[in-house]
């Protein structure tokens, strides 16, 4: 391949200001899983982003990279899906959502196929049935590995080299166990990449439970995920993983620098746990502490222009805490490094994050 034809490739995804925009096109979802925001959260409210409404969204999308087509409900259930794919490739942005994939057959598949999805996650919970289908209730495993291997054959049967597929593994107390066998059921269907996550926004006491991070027996965990990690290098699998004890970092993997959040009915918020659909404020627990966090918007960008909303000084303020996080981290990490430095190295602390991220695991490295 020449390097114009490199340069052409690589250089508009390059230089685009943003990494990724969460688009959610519904919070409807058939599922009711144990560690879903909904089952211990207030007044939820179940809609579809109507598609004239999407399609105001599609003239900023050339500056986009990444148009992920989910929130906090099931992107299947959206009649308009595959033409908002469509849509999205036209304005130049890759698209992809990670699903339950309950619903999923052979017709859509093709359609999904067809329309250039770039990428898909499979959500599991186990890597057995008893496992997956006590903590995703109303989805069923067998049913969902049978959609990815039908998924792979039509690929194969189409030509096609995409949409990429992948597993998305939500690490909890009940299913940790099976994080190595993970692995193993990844190589059987084919899939090269694994990425696992943290319960993050934990609505209950029941819930904040079952996560796994910042534990006393962290290492136990830790020894687990490692274990996964070499059975992955040996497949040829790539393997993803966050941290499962508390570290700083300057800016969360959310990274409301380049990415945001667009919620269904086109409220633009840093990230997917600062909007969710409800008319109460956001429960978190954390330590056995019950926090109540006020939902975060900066604009409706079905009734203002992108630009207002990006440039609104409440947003620019938020974005300056971890621009400011950023370099503070920059400054400590050049002192560590220094020639002649000692112990007194990096003893300057990090700007506190915005407030409705304090007591978020992500600002924590989860």
């Amino acid at each position: 391949m020449s390097t114009s034809i490199l340069k052409r490739v690589f250089s508009r995804r390059t230089h685009r200001p943003f990494s990724a925009w969460q688009v959610e096109l519904t919070t409807r979802c058939p599922l009711q899983c144990k560690m879903c925001i909904r089952a211990g959260q207030d007044q939820w409210q179940s809609s579809d982003m109507d598609l004239d409404d999407f399609k105001k969204l599609l003239p900023y999308l050339g500056a986009v990279e990444s148009v992920v087509l989910e929130g906090w409900g099931e992107a299947l259930l959206h009649k308009n899906l595959i033409e908002c794919v469509r849509l999205v490739k036209r304005a130049g942005a890759r698209a992809g959502f990670v699903t339950s994939g309950k619903g999923l057959n052979e017709a859509y598949v093709r359609e999904l196929v067809n329309a250039g999805t770039n990428f898909i996650g499979f959500s599991l919970a186990g890597t057995t049935a008893r496992t997956h289908n006590t903590i995703r209730v109303n989805s069923d495993l067998e049913e969902l590995l049978l959609n990815i291997e039908g998924f792979r054959r039509i690929k194969g049967e189409e030509k096609a080299l995409a949409p990429k597929l992948h597993i998305v593994y939500l690490m909890l107390k009940d299913n940790f166990h099976e994080v190595p066998a993970l692995v193993g059921l990844a190589h059987a269907l084919g899939i090269a990449e694994i990425v696992l996550i943290n319960l993050i926004q934990a609505t209950s006491a029941r819930q904040e439970e079952q996560r796994v991070y910042d534990l006393p027996d962290g290492a136990a965990y830790e020894e687990t995920v490692r274990e996964a990690e070499s059975k992955a290098r040996e497949l040829n699998i790539r393997l993803r993983r966050p941290m499962l004890s508390p570290g700083e970092v300057a800016v969360c993997e959310e990274n409301p620098l380049g990415n945001l959040y667009i919620s269904v009915s086109g409220e633009v918020a840093p990230c997917v746990f600062l909007y969710p659909p409800t008319a109460a404020d956001i429960r978190r627990f954390i330590h056995g502490r019950e926090y109540r966090i006020e939902k975060v918007s900066f604009g409706n960008i079905f009734k203002s222009p992108f630009s207002q909303i990006w440039n609104n000084p409440a947003y620019a303020a938020f974005r300056s805490r971890f621009q400011e996080r950023r370099k503070a981290w920059d400054r400590i990490y050049s002192q560590v490094w220094a020639p002649g430095r000692g112990e007194n190295s990096g003893q300057e602390a990090l700007p506190e994050p915005p407030a409705s991220c304090e007591t978020c695991p992500k600002i924590r490295g989860a």
